[in-house]
């Protein structure tokens, strides 16, 4: 089967889909890790990426995404220097009813309509203006995580902006 584009699973379309126990063979999440960097150390700025719509945003490009991040803010700032954190968890099961495709196909695959379908993937579902990334660093790299982040962006199915402020302390 051809894998669909992403904008086919962008838009919140229908009702969130999370009761992973009522259906067999969700596909794992592709996300390997939610922080990284220097988990022990109190940074002074927090800069954060969000999404300017609501949307859905596929557990591969979260992957994508962070993989990138990560990997720059290592090679640009150093290990010991950041601590990225992924914000998101990708709860929504992604659905498809599959169609056989090639010649003849019209014919073979004209079933239900509004058929419930087979588990294909996972999203997490978002809202305007909330967080997907944050990197928390110290104001001499703040320029440079600032601009790794807005790259990210790229990576995702939604308009993104890049805020950058004060941490706040959790202790």
């Amino acid at each position: 089967m051809v894998r669909k584009p992403a904008k086919m699973y962008r838009n919140l379309a229908k009702k969130a889909y999370t009761r992973r126990e009522y259906m067999g063979g969700v596909p794992g999440s592709k996300i390997v890790q939610f922080d990284m960097g220097n988990l022990r150390e109190d940074f002074p700025v927090e800069i954060s990426i969000l999404v300017d719509e609501a949307c859905q945003i596929r557990h591969t490009a979260l992957e994508a995404a962070r993989v990138n991040v990560n990997r720059k803010l290592v090679k640009d700032i150093g290990r010991m220097n950041f601590h990225f954190k992924l914000r998101v968890f990708p709860h929504h099961v992604l659905r498809e009813n599959k169609q056989a495709t090639g010649a003849g196909a019209d014919r073979v695959s004209e079933g239900m309509r509004l058929a419930f379908g087979k588990a294909v993937g996972t999203a997490a579902r978002v809202q305007a203006r909330q967080k997907i990334f944050t990197v928390y660093t110290s104001e001499a790299n703040a320029e440079k995580a600032k601009n790794i982040l807005k790259h990210a962006g790229y990576k995702l199915p939604s308009p993104t902006s890049v805020v950058v402020e004060k941490a706040r302390r959790l202790s």
